[in-house]
């Protein structure tokens, strides 16, 4: 089970990572062309704000379990990054937009979060 843990972590960090790098590294107007048109109901600072989020998000799902220095950190990573998915879905929701991608984000880090409690811990 602790091989699914790093698999299913791994892969929610990666996509994670590379999610919230770009929030935090693009200005708004290049969200926007990216197809993130959301971000134009939120000032910069709250987007940089969710970049960072995800990618400390992604680091703490895999860094304090591979560690083993504080691995207990890995699966509440996991669900605060389900939170914020959660989040992102009631944005699209309320957008009229469908929230499937944020929906599935949200479900993969759940699965990390139920596999890294069991193993981890």
């Amino acid at each position: 089970m602790t091989i699914a843990f790093y698999i299913v972590a791994g892969l929610a960090a990666l996509v994670f990572l590379a999610a919230g790098l770009m929030k935090l590294t693009q200005p708004k107007p290049a969200l926007v062309e990216k197809g993130l048109t959301w971000v134009e109901d939120f000032p910069s600072s709250t987007v940089k704000l969710i970049g960072a989020a995800e990618v400390l998000g992604a680091i703490g799902l895999i860094v304090p379990a591979a560690t083993n220095v504080a691995p207990a950190l890995s699966p509440i990573a996991a669900t605060a990054l389900t939170i914020v998915m959660l989040g992102a879905a009631v944005v699209h929701l309320r957008r009229k937009e469908a929230p499937g991608l944020q929906i599935g984000l949200a479900v993969l880090a759940a699965v990390a979060a139920v596999l890294g409690f069991l193993t981890v811990i």
